[in-house]
């Protein structure tokens, strides 16, 4: 499977568009970019997509819109996870990936495993 290469302004303009908030917090993830909340990947950054992860009448919304689809590698996608399409405005990307993070933000904090 072959990871694509992210140039500086796109992990820019992903970070650009996750707003702060407690335990919030973007990571390199796979050679690209993850948002998490308390540990949990809301969003990310795959080739030219911006990737959500919403509730079930979230994912509907999203996929109800043209330009959404599979988020991940092709074949692979992510499981609850909907690329954003790519026309949408940077006003309204980050309103979804708000809208993935108070999502994931309900879930239980991710317990980090101990180092052995």
């Amino acid at each position: 499977m072959d990871m694509p290469k992210h140039s500086d302004e796109a992990k820019a303009h992903f970070r650009s568009l996750v707003t702060a908030a407690p335990g919030v917090e973007v990571k390199p993830m796979f050679g690209s970019l993850g948002a998490f909340v308390n540990g949990n990947m809301f969003a990310g950054l795959f080739g030219p997509n911006v990737g959500v992860r919403l509730d079930e009448a979230g994912l509907a919304e999203l996929r109800a819109m043209p330009g959404s689809g599979p988020f991940g590698p092709e074949g692979r996608p992510m499981g609850g996870y909907l690329s954003l399409p790519a026309d949408l405005t940077d006003e309204d990307q980050s309103t979804w990936v708000d809208r993935a993070r108070d999502h994931v933000a309900t879930l239980p904090p991710k317990v980090k495993k101990p180092k052995k």
